[in-house]
């Protein structure tokens, strides 16, 4: 071997090395919550994150639309009793929140739960406590499954503070022949009586970013080894969004 050649594996084996120090250091930095217990909970509701829309076919050969939720390890964080909150519920949450936005309540709250500082996502679903449920057990992915109809809730993208053609739709004046009315909304109320705007009037205004409820939406499949739901048909909301999925 020439000394070119040996410098230039040389270099190869130094790349490798300083990768996998630079690959080892990152995975050091991030926040894995420790489970107390290696079983699952299953629960009425699950929450996922939409990556975007696609399509599959089923044993008929039909195209079906879906939209694509990625799913990520949900731990239950608290268990909320009649006797003491006053209701039954289950707290979970996910992902790491970083150390400097984190108050010392938050880090003492998420400890239990294998968390070093808060969580980012924090969630409640009311239901009735499962048996022998604890603090810091994952959420399982099998709380649904192929073929349930689910209730879907999102919040719709947000879109700013738009004009009465973007928000509601309205047509708008001549586009030539010398208008001076465009994309204006147009009159607003009468002028002697009642002499004020009318309540409910379609204005320029805040839009998007609104809560959105859909009932029996089809879970079309789900993928447990890639941690992936596939639900029939559009989910509001941008890449991303959080989105609740609940049987019944």
């Amino acid at each position: 071997m020439s000394t070119k050649e040996k410098e230039a594996v040389e270099g190869d084996v130094k790349e490798k090395q300083k990768g996998g120090a630079e690959e080892k250091a990152s995975g050091e930095n991030k926040e894995v919550p420790q489970r107390e217990d290696s079983s699952e909970v299953v629960l009425q509701s699950l929450f996922a994150f939409k990556e975007g829309m696609s399509a599959v076919y089923d044993e008929l050969g039909n195209r079906i639309p879906v939209t694509v939720l990625r799913y990520e390890p949900w731990v239950v964080t608290q268990v909320k009793t009649p006797e003491k909150e006053g209701y039954s519920a289950l707290q979970v949450a996910c992902g790491a929140k970083p150390a400097k936005r984190c108050t010392k309540a938050e880090r003492n709250h998420f400890k239990a739960a294998g968390f070093e500082n808060g969580a980012r996502f924090v969630k409640e679903v009311r239901q009735e406590i499962p048996d022998s449920v604890k603090v810091g057990q994952r959420v399982s992915l099998q709380s649904l499954s192929k073929g349930d109809l689910v209730k879907v809730t999102s919040y719709s993208k947000g879109r700013g503070f738009s004009g009465a053609m973007k928000r509601w739709g309205f047509g708008g004046g001549p586009a030539s022949h010398g208008a001076g009315f465009h994309r204006k909304p147009g009159s607003i109320g009468n002028c002697t009586w009642p002499g004020r705007v009318m309540k409910g009037r379609k204005m320029p205004g805040h839009y998007g970013n609104q809560k959105f409820t859909y009932r029996n939406i089809k879970v079309v499949d789900i993928l447990p080894d890639e941690n992936v739901i596939l639900i029939k048909g559009p989910v509001p909301g941008a890449k991303n969004a959080l989105v609740q999925i609940t049987k019944g």
